[in-house]
């Protein structure tokens, strides 16, 4: 969030340059191109996410709620459909109203950060967790037992492992890709920095 914050508070002008090495100052004057592609890029993904999720999460319900699971690797993977009041891979039952409030928050990051967004990468990545955040908090507000209240639709159960959905694995993809980006040193906004 660190990273983040600093990203969205930088201004979305260049300075003049003045306490700069003249490069640096000529490479920042020059306007960026591809912000528009990028942000297109961050809504297609999102829209392909949340629609994967919306879709699987309807079949589920519709055609495996109250059904015995459905083996499709053995023992190793089910279809098993479940209602989860918690947080990704069932964490945290008891704290649904604040994993509402923190997907919420989640997004409203995400579109203030696109303002900013010039590398594809990033683009993919907050793609991803912007789908799979407004996924999961579809189920929040509009499944039982209530507005802010409700529970995810989960169905993927690989053996030994917790129940999770389409959007869970949208945004753990997300997340991972952010992280390897950072350890790579590149910004949202394009830019490469070396820690």
């Amino acid at each position: 969030m660190a990273e983040a914050e600093r990203i969205i508070n930088t201004p979305d002008t260049p300075d003049d340059g003045a306490d700069q090495a003249p490069e640096q100052a000529r490479d920042q004057a020059q306007p960026r191109t591809g912000r528009g592609r990028r942000i297109a890029v961050l809504f297609a993904v999102a829209a392909f996410a949340y629609a994967l999720d919306l879709i699987s999460k309807t079949l589920v319900v519709a055609k495996l709620e109250g059904r015995a699971p459905i083996k499709l690797v053995g023992d190793l993977l089910e279809l098993h459909a479940i209602r989860n009041p918690g947080a990704a891979f069932g964490f945290g039952a008891a704290f649904t109203v604040i994993f509402t409030l923190i997907a919420a928050a989640v997004i409203v990051v995400i579109m203030r950060l696109a303002r900013k967004l010039y590398s594809f990468p990033w683009a993919v990545a907050l793609g991803l967790l912007l789908g799979g955040a407004l996924g999961n908090l579809t189920d929040r507000i509009f499944r039982a037992p209530g507005v802010f209240e409700g529970q995810v639709v989960d169905f993927i159960a690989p053996k030994g492992f917790a129940i999770f959905n389409l959007a869970d694995s949208a945004i753990v993809c997300g997340g991972i890709l952010i992280v390897l980006l950072s350890f790579r040193g590149l910004d949202p906004d394009g830019t490469v920095h070396k820690d």
